[in-house]
Parts: C-alpha cells; sequence; structure tokens
C-alpha cells in the first residue's frame, strides 16, 4: 500500500479540515487531584491541582510535608512568578483551582520553568480543551537542553588549559 505526499501534506486543500481527535479527559485520583511533572535542567516538579471549594482557589508550594509557601514567598523574581501563572491565566483558569506545588532540584528559573510545564500539564488531563492554546504558547514543550559533561583533560566541558609553547 503506498501513500502519495500529497495524501500527508497537511497544506493540501483536502487535508485542512482533518484535526488531531481531542484526548479523553484524564479522571481525577481517589482525593479528586489531577497531577502533573514538568522537568527543566536538574529540576523537578509536581503539580496537584482540583477544583477549589469555596472562594478563590490557592496556589501553593509544599517546602516539607507540613510546611506551605505562597508562589510570592517561594519565587521572589517577578519573572519567576509570570512563569508559574502563565499557563492559568492563558486558560482563564486562575482563581478557580487549589494548586499544590512540589519543587526540587536545580536553580530557582529552572524549578519555575519546570512548575510551569507540570501546571500546563496537569491542565490538559483536567480539560483537554486547552491542549491547543498550551501547546501553541509552547508550554507543553519540554525544554531538552542540559549541562554539557566534562571531558577528561579538561578544566571544563569545552575549556581548555592554557597551552605553554616553552
Amino acid at each position: 500500500m503506498t501513500t502519495l505526499a500529497s495524501e500527508l501534506n497537511p497544506a493540501n486543500p483536502a487535508n485542512a479540515n482533518q484535526t488531531r481527535p481531542l484526548r479523553e479527559p484524564v479522571a481525577p485520583d481517589a482525593q479528586g487531584w489531577w497531577w502533573g511533572t514538568g522537568r527543566r535542567k536538574t529540576a523537578v516538579s509536581r503539580a496537584r491541582m482540583r477544583v477549589a471549594k469555596e472562594g478563590e482557589g490557592k496556589i501553593q508550594v509544599q517546602v516539607s510535608r507540613k510546611n506551605f509557601k505562597t508562589i510570592e514567598e517561594y519565587f521572589t523574581e517577578e519573572r519567576d512568578r509570570n512563569d508559574v501563572y502563565a499557563p492559568l491565566k492563558l486558560t482563564d483558569t486562575f482563581g478557580k483551582l487549589d494548586i499544590v506545588l512540589r519543587c526540587t532540584g536545580g536553580g530557582i528559573m529552572g524549578q519555575a520553568q519546570a512548575a510551569r510545564l507540570a501546571l500546563a500539564r496537569a491542565l490538559v488531563g483536567y480539560d483537554p480543551t486547552t491542549e491547543g492554546a498550551l501547546r501553541d504558547e509552547g508550554f507543553l514543550t519540554r525544554d531538552a537542553r542540559e549541562v554539557e559533561r566534562k571531558k577528561y583533560g579538561q578544566p571544563g566541558a569545552r575549556a581548555r588549559f592554557q597551552f605553554s609553547k616553552r
């Protein structure tokens, strides 16, 4: 069975009305939480979210078993707070969900970007119709850049010891 290139080309007018089918909504766990995991460099963030029961939804970072901080306390830079809030503001769910984040490893900026990916993945599980908007903004794409390893006989990954002719 052969297929023509024009049949696979998305620019082909015959394929213009074909879109990806929506994912099935993921059911929450037994306690009513949707989960998402995000990674950036060596930082890992796990997000749990559920529909807020009363009033405004809270966004917290779980520092230890019983110790929580707000986003403003944990991420002191405005840039990092905006990274965390971006998927919620894009999908109009800011303040409607209770969110708990666990961030480990890496630095502050890596943790913020890992939290952004974790929240975006949890939002897609909660409401699959948000996937297109989140994907267009790049919130569902993991940044695969990692630190290059140090090589033997060198002080770093690319750096060389100073050459001496004599």
